[in-house]
């Protein structure tokens, strides 16, 4: 990968659906093989198609948390942050603002809320989802295997919502704003700041904590935490060396490379970075100083938050306050 390829997916002018310039934070590709993602300024969700044709898919574009049952296109939605597909077609969604989690459904384009109240805190741990209370997520991940995780951030918590029975459980974290222990159960375990989420194909959860400035993977036969990246200080340094002691900067952004690379926007030093299979890491885009430049060499970003990688092996970057939709290419 070069920061020479960075190309523009969407921005201001893209569209005048925007009444804000875009701020894309979480971007993917549908089933359909089209660019979705996140704009919280605009309080919706847009998809670009093959010609870079901008149209909405859900929000109304006025904030607020409303609408089940009806069109998502309709519904009030306030600062979505993430968002993911299931094998159904079906669109999963983080409304961190408003503490909940959504679901567009393929069948017939409506929307619905899986998680949370709406109001912020901590409850409902063994219960239905829409009665448990979440504080301030911000990524979700499909297992494959029926459960949705929620990164409960200001809980210090990473959640589990059974798809099937509606049920949420805590999976990770006890609340406390300590630092993670490495090699211990997972069980007890503290993970402070829980911001992005991750499977590998063994199904190992990939997390990465913004306050605590690391990756850990969690191992789903053993339910032990390992250390990935990032020595825990707030900085940006370690390229080519052993990612563990690299100085990571509040990595806000995952997602996993076609060869098994994790893809981190670490978004406060305006950087994607990768983590190979042999644990090195090193930036792909930026340049460690937050700017507004695609130029050959000397590209820029400006606190990146949304990554995901394409069937291409390309990769997708919410430059967020650059607002603007990229990708990075061979």
């Amino acid at each position: 990968m070069s920061q020479s390829r960075l190309s523009v997916i969407a921005e201001a002018n893209s569209s005048d659906l925007f009444a804000v310039p875009p701020e894309p934070f979480g971007v993917v590709v549908g089933p359909d093989g089209l660019v979705y993602f996140c704009d919280v300024s605009n309080h919706r969700i847009f998809k670009v198609d093959t010609f870079g044709v901008v149209s909405v898919v859900a929000g109304s574009g006025e904030p607020g948390n409303d609408g089940d049952g009806l069109a998502a296109a309709a519904a009030r939605v306030t600062q979505p942050y993430e968002l993911r597909f299931d094998s159904a077609g079906n669109l999963y969604f983080v409304d961190m603002i408003a503490h909940v989690v959504r679901r567009v459904l393929a069948a017939d384009g409506t929307i619905e809320t899986l998680a949370g109240t709406g109001i912020e805190g901590f409850a409902g741990d063994g219960g239905a989802g829409t009665s448990a209370q979440l504080a301030r997520p911000h990524s979700i991940e499909l297992d494959g295997r029926g459960r949705l995780f929620i990164a409960d951030i200001a809980n210090h918590r990473v959640r589990a919502l059974d798809l099937n029975s509606g049920v949420i459980e805590t999976f990770a974290g006890t609340g406390e704003q300590l630092p993670t222990r490495v090699g211990e159960a997972l069980p007890g375990n503290p993970v402070y700041g829980p911001r992005a989420v991750a499977f590998e194909a063994n199904g190992d959860m990939v997390l990465g904590l913004r306050e605590g400035n690391a990756i850990y993977r969690l191992a789903a036969l053993t339910q032990t935490i390992a250390h990935v990246a990032g020595t825990g200080n707030m900085g940006y340094s370690g390229d080519g060396e052993d990612a563990r002691l690299a100085e990571l900067a509040g990595p806000k952004g995952i997602a996993l490379g076609l060869n098994g690379d994790i893809i981190i926007a670490d978004t406060e030093s305006h950087t994607v970075r990768r983590i190979d299979a042999g644990g090195v890491i090193t930036t792909l885009a930026g340049n460690g100083e937050k700017g507004d430049s695609l130029d050959p060499g000397k590209a820029c970003l400006a606190r990146p938050h949304g990554v995901f990688v394409e069937p291409s092996g390309a990769v997708l970057i919410g430059d967020s306050d650059n607002r603007r939709l990229l990708r990075l290419s061979d």
